[in-house]
């Protein structure tokens, strides 16, 4: 039976991954934030004392390590924020881990493909090998993050294995996420909102996944023990390697919705430095642990409309 430990157990992701484990019959301690409360054992990003306190109660033979301040938006707000948080967070639970007694867990970073930046034609598909080049400090405090743990494990022979996962959508997620916003607008039209729908840049194309997939792909890197670990790092694209439109999704959703809708540009939703296109490679990680992703993007659109109609009851 696995034992495991989750950071930002609380979050989009982590209830997934916590409730993916369960079914698993994996032993599971699920930390939160200080204000989470509730079942989730309380760390502090900001504490190493707290992720060892954490350690010892779980004794993990994986630690998935999920917290992390997401929203790019946020991030061109409260960089230093953003890059305490995200990079030295994960120095510090790296720290923590080096200062554990007990057999040393296989650590999974939740990373992500804004590491990669704007890329020319001829870098895609994104593939693991390629130089990092983030555009905004979300991807900046990712791309540090990932370098420490890099250095932590050579330095210490630690076992981490960096999962960057390109964009993931499903039900629940925040709304401040386009995919979500949409959703959620439209499910307020069909209640009888007015309908005008706001939206940001929708000329972008993404790698989209069902986060039901992207946990399926983190258990799968837990449980292989094929990773070479000469470096005692690994890192793998967690992506469908197809890119979609943000348009073509709005119009998916609006023709699952049917309802009538006036699509209107918000300033307020565009960015500086949006990215035009991110799609990535996943063959390495299909080829070391057999994933790939199950769940169509027409379906993953379907259960995140009618999630967001049942949260509005």
């Amino acid at each position: 039976m696995m034992r495991a430990l989750v950071t930002g157990a609380s979050g989009f992701v982590g209830e997934y991954l916590v409730a993916a484990l369960r079914r698993d019959g994996a032993e599971v301690l699920p930390c939160g934030g200080p204000r989470d409360g509730g079942d989730y054992f309380p760390i502090d990003l900001h504490d190493v004392a707290s992720l060892e306190r954490a350690l010892e109660a779980a004794r993990p033979q994986v630690v998935f390590h999920l917290a992390a301040q997401t929203f790019v938006p946020q991030a061109l707000e409260s960089p230093l924020e953003t890059y305490d948080v995200n990079a030295m967070g994960t120095a510090r639970l790296a720290e923590a881990m080096r200062r554990y007694p007990g057999a040393p867990p296989r650590l999974i970073f939740a990373s992500t493909a804004e590491v990669y930046g704007p890329r020319p034609a001829s870098d895609y598909p994104l593939r693991e090998n390629l130089d990092l080049q983030p555009g905004n400090p979300y991807g900046a405090s990712k791309a540090a993050a990932e370098a420490m743990l890099r250095a932590a494990a050579c330095s210490f022979r630690g076992d981490v294995v960096i999962a960057r996962s390109f964009n993931h959508i499903g039900p629940h997620q925040s709304e401040r996420f386009a995919v979500a916003s949409f959703a959620a607008q439209l499910a307020r039209i069909a209640r009888g909102a007015p309908p005008q729908l706001r939206v940001g840049d929708l000329t972008a194309a993404r790698d989209f996944l069902d986060v039901r997939d992207v946990v399926e792909a983190y258990l799968a890197l837990a449980r292989s023990r094929s990773t070479p670990l000469r470096t005692g790092c690994e890192v793998y694209n967690v992506c469908s390697g197809r890119a979609v439109a943000i348009r073509d999704v709005l119009r998916e959703l609006i023709a699952i919705a049917r309802v009538p809708v006036e699509v209107r540009e918000d300033p307020e939703r565009m960015r500086a430095s949006e990215t035009p296109l991110t799609v990535g490679d996943p063959s390495k990680l299909r080829e070391r642990t057999g994933w790939a992703p199950k769940i169509p993007l027409v379906q993953t659109l379907r259960d995140v409309y009618e999630g967001a109609l049942r949260e509005g009851d």
